[in-house]
């Protein structure tokens, strides 16, 4: 009741008497106060989703860093800039082939030496042959012809002198061969070598992908220290590297679905969470989620964006979360039901998932029940209210 109308009915109540006496009438009874009105919201069945925040950067779910497999070289030509998009097997840089050419040649020369070598080596085993087989047959009838006594014992001591040393020379001439084939197999395995150098002065990619670091310049010295060459982007897949609060981070799982929101960008991308990393920082407090897209293409590796995680998503019994007064007293969570008689009751609910400026309701309440549409706004358990409906609550949008 307003102070104007306590004033009109104060005057009413003492000038009704004497209006009534002047006039022949009885006053009427003061009328009863009315009853206050009061908002009121129905618990209503709908779909409630508990989601997770977090935000991060996008970043490249694998870097391949591409290297020269060729020490001290020059390079030549370059092929890739940063934001070309390459296969697997694709020349992005050329060395120079000058000094590995100029070695090739020399060790062809020494391969023909060897072969030459080789040649030679046989020719003086054939003769070392020759002589130690008619060596050993003068022998042999040296040896029958001193046995007969037709010839001396050291005639025969002699040939076999000669027969043993033409052996010796015939084993020789083996091992002379045998190193001038190895000569020839050394010779081979260097230009081998240098062939296998040769074609690695065309530096390639190992994967495809985005070429998204490129440290080569004409003119330089490759080599496998220090930077790399060239930096790909594995099939120019990124993903979003978020940080997620730890007291959320034991809800995610992998294959939940996530709404992005990269900036820059009006409409949303969909994800996939990916990996959820099993460390948290110990300084922050922020434990990582790793999420894939399904549109990589729309993004660039170090963007920012934000993310929201579905964790789960379900009909449930829903309330206005401002109808739901928070613990007092070391009682629960509790909402002011109005009976079918305007009167207001406690009663203690559970909650579940917030979603929004709705609040699922767990145990507590029926469908169709009515509650204060905010708690604590001025009415006690046992009061009699005027309920009037509120307007309905949208559940969060995504």
């Amino acid at each position: 009741m307003t102070r104007l109308s306590f004033v009109f009915a104060m005057f009413a109540v003492v000038a009704m008497p004497a209006f009534a006496q002047e006039h022949g009438t009885e006053a009427p009874a003061a009328t009863e106060q009315s009853a206050p009105t009061i908002t009121v919201a129905e618990a209503v069945t709908g779909t409630v989703r508990d989601t997770v925040f977090a935000s991060g950067v996008f970043e490249p779910v694998e870097n391949v860093s591409v290297a020269p497999l060729v020490e001290g070289q020059q390079i030549e030509e370059l092929f890739a800039q940063v934001g070309d998009r390459v296969e697997a097997g694709q020349v992005l840089a050329r060395l120079s082939d000058a000094a590995l050419r100029l070695q090739e040649s020399q060790l062809e020369a020494s391969r023909a030496s060897a072969e030459a070598a080789v040649a030679q080596a046989r020719a003086s085993l054939a003769e070392a042959q020759a002589a130690a087989d008619e060596a050993v047959r003068v022998r042999d009838r040296t040896v029958s012809l001193a046995a007969d006594g037709t010839t001396s014992r050291a005639a025969a001591d002699q040939a076999e002198a000669s027969a043993a040393t033409a052996l010796a020379r015939v084993e020789a001439a083996q091992q002379g061969l045998a190193a001038a084939e190895a000569q020839i197999r050394v010779a081979e395995a260097q230009i081998a070598d240098v062939a296998l150098n040769l074609q690695r002065t065309d530096v390639v990619t190992p994967v495809a992908g985005i070429v998204s670091v490129r440290n080569a310049q004409v003119g330089a010295i490759a080599s496998a220290a220090g930077q790399p060459m060239f930096v790909i982007i594995r099939d120019g897949l990124l993903e979003l590297q978020a940080d997620v609060s730890e007291s959320d981070l034991l809800k995610l799982d992998v294959g939940q679905t996530v709404d992005l929101r990269p900036v820059g960008l009006r409409q949303s991308l969909d994800g996939v969470v990916r990996l959820v990393e099993p460390t948290v920082d110990t300084m922050t407090r922020l434990g990582r989620v790793r999420i894939s897209l399904t549109e990589p293409e729309r993004v660039r590796a170090g963007l920012f964006a934000e993310a929201e995680i579905l964790v789960e998503e379900h009909e449930a019994l829903t309330l206005p979360v401002t109808a739901v007064a928070a613990p007092n007293d070391g009682a629960g969570e509790s909402v002011l039901r109005v009976t079918a008689d305007g009167s207001v009751e406690l009663v203690e609910v559970t909650t579940g998932i917030r979603d929004g400026g709705t609040v699922e309701i767990l145990e507590g309440l029926s469908p169709g029940d009515r509650v204060v549409a905010r708690a604590r706004a001025f009415v006690r358990p046992g009061d009699t209210i005027n309920p009037v409906p509120a307007e309905p609550v949208a559940l969060s949008s995504n």
